[in-house]
């Protein structure tokens, strides 16, 4: 991963045409917030243009889009996937008629920082840079779920760009050059998880350049507030170890046994609970009842659950035969 200081001089005149591509469905909630974000960016509006793909939403979705596009000062462009259900598909729908010379990704439950695209783009100036990856930070939140997840910084650049086979940014925040992708190809548009990781690592094992990462291009994402969509992320992501074993050959994930996940557990109790508890009393303002200490004393059952989910993905998972495809420009 390159580390090179961005000069800024050279980098402030430094502004390329900007393709950013975003799939979404069933997104008519959260589009005016993410159309607001798009429109406070500060990198000039003459050299950026809006690939907003609908994925065959159900939603109002395309009806917000195609409105939002002819009364905004921005440049939009509505586009529609609708013959393979997949976001990379719809990554891929936007790719195709981009005219920027980087294409950028995000999601539409993204909140881009205003700084984003400048920041972003900037380590672009080297050209041995093909890759630039922006950090994902949390958006407030209010149940003991997101608060956990926050205090893990389970969305955060920082762990998959210390990946052990090979760095990588997730496509929430991703910056990709447009010759790189010309290369080594698009996304593998039937692959439902895993994709980001997987475009990343076939453009740096072709030595095309490398990856950047750029800290100060925030966006800002909301963690899951239930059981049931905590748990389906990390199935997601135990899919997602599954798929890239089969098509890089990552390793595993190594399951923890009964006895593991039994022992961590009467830790909890025995230990880690009564310590919490005794912490709490040790500070009244506090109260057992606040967030962080909540956090504190559920701490370990929540990773044990998210273990358990994760690992149940990538034991039920199988690559389909037409993920292996890769799409070409």
């Amino acid at each position: 991963m390159n580390h090179q200081p961005v000069d800024t001089t050279t980098a402030t005149s430094f502004l390329p045409m900007v393709s950013v591509v975003v799939p979404i469905y069933n997104g008519e909630a959260d589009l005016p917030e993410l159309i607001n974000c798009l429109l406070s960016q500060t990198y000039p509006k003459d050299q950026v243009e809006y690939l907003l793909v609908d994925n065959n939403s159900s939603d109002r979705t395309l009806t917000i889009l195609k409105t939002s596009a002819e009364n905004c000062p921005i440049r939009i462009r509505p586009l529609s996937e609708n013959q393979i259900q997949s976001s990379y598909a719809a990554r891929n729908t936007g790719i195709r008629v981009a005219t920027g010379e980087i294409i950028v990704f995000t999601d539409a439950d993204c909140r881009p920082q205003p700084q984003w695209l400048n920041s972003l783009i900037q380590p672009f100036v080297n050209q041995e840079v093909v890759i630039v990856a922006g950090e994902i930070l949390a958006l407030p939140g209010t149940t003991l779920l997101e608060q956990h997840a926050d205090r893990q910084e389970t969305l955060s650049q920082k762990h998959t760009l210390k990946h052990s086979f090979r760095p990588y940014g997730q496509t929430a925040n991703l910056a990709i050059r447009r010759i790189a992708l010309e290369k080594a190809g698009l996304f593998r548009p039937y692959l439902t998880t895993g994709g980001d990781a997987d475009i990343c690592w076939r453009i740096l094992g072709e030595n095309i350049g490398c990856l950047e990462f750029a800290p100060n291009a925030i966006v800002q994402h909301r963690h899951r507030g239930t059981l049931q969509d905590l748990q389906s992320q990390w199935r997601r992501y135990g899919r997602s170890n599954r798929y890239l074993h089969e098509l890089h050959g990552v390793d595993l994930m190594r399951e923890m046994t009964a006895k593991e996940y039994g022992y961590r557990l009467a830790r909890w109790l025995l230990k880690e609970v009564p310590r919490d508890i005794k912490k709490a009393l040790a500070q009244p303002a506090a109260g057992i009842g606040g967030k962080a200490t909540l956090v504190d004393l559920f701490n370990t059952p929540i990773g044990l659950l998210t273990a358990r989910a994760r690992a149940a993905g990538q034991r039920e998972a199988k690559l389909p035969e037409n993920a292996k495809i890769i799409d070409r420009l």
